[in-house]
């Protein structure tokens, strides 16, 4: 693997209290008509956590993502951010007070530059006003030296160096993600939500984005929920895993527990080996 080129200071040396990012899931229920997408499941995510959430295709894995990120809006339950109830909080007011998400089908602007793609994302952080913007005052000049700072560490931690003037859509789809990854990023989220980050990606690209979200973990001290398919990545860097199957919770523990758990190994049927 190649070393890490760029170290983001300025994110890496947030204060403590901008880091802390406890989750807490009670009951959550979502159906849509009669069909049940999530059903009476509880979790709780822990600061500076890994955790990963897998299922077969249809366990409620997205579903359950789309309600902590308020793009769904549960029958029951509630979901605490940080001691807030935030089950009926708008997703921009859901970025305010610190989950930021990557989507499994990308939602970038493929007929923009990557750095402004992720400059977009600043939008939240920005405290002047039309008027001081509009007459570019020194007030505004300093706090977009600021930002444009952290975009760049960003880029630079990701390796994107040659593709920041590119736009989104004369990318690799694995570059892509890898934009969309560095979206989030500029958010400077408290918690990170990944829905499918490897998808779509050759043996390299995955390997560099192991790398990256590693990176995050464990030196930006970033709380992360990870859905995905690839068995061997999960059970390699998720400190907990969660098990739905059908909207129902079937498991949760150590990577080990996970691949003792016979209602698991049942859900996944012939995935058991790769368990």
């Amino acid at each position: 693997m190649k070393a890490f080129r760029g170290r983001p200071t300025i994110m890496i040396n947030r204060p403590e209290e901008h880091k802390k990012a406890e989750l807490e899931i009670k009951n959550l229920h979502l159906s849509f008509g009669g069909v049940i997408a999530v059903k009476d499941v509880d979790l709780r995510v822990h600061t500076g956590e890994l955790m990963a959430i897998i299922g077969p295709n249809g366990a409620g894995k997205t579903s359950m993502l789309n309600c902590i990120t308020g793009f769904y809006r549960p029958q029951k339950g509630h979901i605490k951010f940080n001691g807030q109830d935030i089950t009926d909080l708008h997703t921009h007011k859901l970025v305010e007070v610190g989950i930021g998400r990557t989507f499994q089908n990308i939602e970038l602007f493929p007929g923009m530059t990557v750095l402004a793609n992720m400059t977009l994302a600043r939008h939240v952080h920005c405290q002047y006003s039309f008027i001081k913007s509009w007459f570019f005052s020194p007030a505004v000049v300093k706090e977009e030296m600021h930002h444009r700072k952290i975009l760049e560490e960003i880029i630079d931690f990701l390796e994107m160096q040659s593709i920041r003037k590119k736009t989104v859509g004369s990318l690799p789809y694995g570059m892509m993600k890898r934009v969309e990854l560095g979206r989030a990023l500029a958010l400077e989220p408290k918690l990170l939500i990944l829905d499918e980050p490897f998808a779509g990606m050759n043996l390299e690209e995955k390997e560099d984005m192991v790398r990256f979200l590693l990176e995050l973990n464990q030196r930006w001290g970033l709380t992360m929920i990870l859905v995905e398919h690839d068995m061997s990545i999960v059970m390699n860097i998720a400190q907990r895993i969660m098990v739905l199957n059908f909207g129902e919770k079937i498991g949760e523990g150590s990577a080990e527990e996970i691949s003792m758990n016979p209602e698991v190994i049942k859900a996944y049927l012939g995935e058991a080996d790769v368990i």
